[in-house]
């Protein structure tokens, strides 16, 4: 019998200044370059959600992902995607991938943070007062940051940004 490889778990996440990472079922903000990047790194891979983050897509599921919904509701009206009850069971489903991403809600990331291997934050240098949705503390003794990207606010853009690749020491 042949050992089936385990994926590398990668999490995704826009956050502000305080963690922040959406308000009324939705994203704090509109950064076109931070959609690229997610656009970019997740292309060809499975990527996790929880239902609410499924229902917050614009055009429900993502082209060119395997899309996965983690959730208990028995509606199962998810097109396009495979519909799971658990971090398990989505994780199962994902044996022989390299990396798959957790894209969310803040459930969803504070049940993997201790799994993932690997975090693509794009850190929004601006903290939003009614962010309702938060991502987790970070123990940065648990954490190496190994690559940052900063942008400042141009035409498209509103707030200064940062992409950072963090890895697990």
């Amino acid at each position: 019998m042949m050992n089936q490889k385990k994926p590398h778990i990668a999490i995704i996440v826009a956050l502000d200044e305080q963690n922040g990472i959406g308000r009324r079922g939705e994203l704090l903000c509109h950064l076109p370059a931070d959609l690229k990047h997610f656009k970019e790194l997740t292309t060809g891979h499975t990527i996790i959600m929880g239902r609410k983050t499924y229902q917050s897509l614009p055009k429900g599921a993502l082209p060119n992902r395997t899309n996965i919904v983690i959730t208990s509701d028995k509606e199962d009206n998810y097109p396009g995607c495979v519909v799971v009850r658990s971090v398990d069971e989505a994780l199962a489903r994902c044996k022989n991938e390299d990396t798959v991403f957790i894209i969310g809600g803040g459930q969803l990331y504070r049940s993997t943070l201790d799994l993932a291997e690997i975090l693509y934050l794009t850190r929004i240098h601006h903290t939003f007062d009614d962010a309702d949705t938060f991502f987790p503390e970070i123990d940065l003794n648990k954490w190496e940051l190994i690559q940052q990207q900063t942008y400042q606010t141009d035409e498209k853009h509103q707030y200064n940004y940062s992409f950072h690749t963090c890895i697990k020491k």
